[in-house]
């Protein structure tokens, strides 16, 4: 199956002054779980500064049309992202990209958990100790370049 795709802004409106063309892509047939798809995703987007403070995201409904998947998959990856304080749910404006203001020790706590997540999933894949760390490297290279 292709990758299903997404627009940010409105259904039928391109980029709109203040908000970029986001775009998000599903891979059905990936071994990563759709829901993780678009939380990673939307978290690489806010990391490279794609998506901004306050910048409204689509709403739940709205992102699960535009993907061709449940809303309960598009509610659990921004309930995960809530709760990663990527995002932040306001009652006027829907999910909204969260002010980004960690404590030094939480910061350290969540580089650890997130090391750990990787490091399990490289050695469930099979990926030795050097293919694991090159990616990471790579990874960091790709963030640097996006900003």
């Amino acid at each position: 199956m292709a990758p299903q795709s997404h627009v940010g802004g409105p259904p039928g409106v391109g980029a709109i002054r203040d908000r970029p063309v986001v775009i998000l892509q599903i891979d059905a047939s990936a071994p990563l779980p759709v829901y993780e798809q678009i939380r990673a995703q939307i978290s690489r987007l806010v990391a490279t500064g794609q998506l901004r403070e306050g910048q409204r995201l689509p709403s739940i409904r709205q992102l699960a049309l535009d993907l061709g998947v449940a809303k309960a998959t598009v509610s659990k990856a921004y309930e995960q992202l809530e709760r990663d304080a990527v995002v932040r749910a306001d009652r006027r404006l829907g999910t909204v990209v969260a002010e980004v203001e960690l404590d030094p020790e939480v910061a350290a706590a969540e580089l650890a958990a997130a090391a750990q997540q990787f490091a399990i999933a490289a050695h469930q894949i099979g990926a030795t100790e050097s293919e694991a760390l090159a990616a990471v490297r790579d990874a960091v290279l790709e963030l640097k370049r996006l900003r």
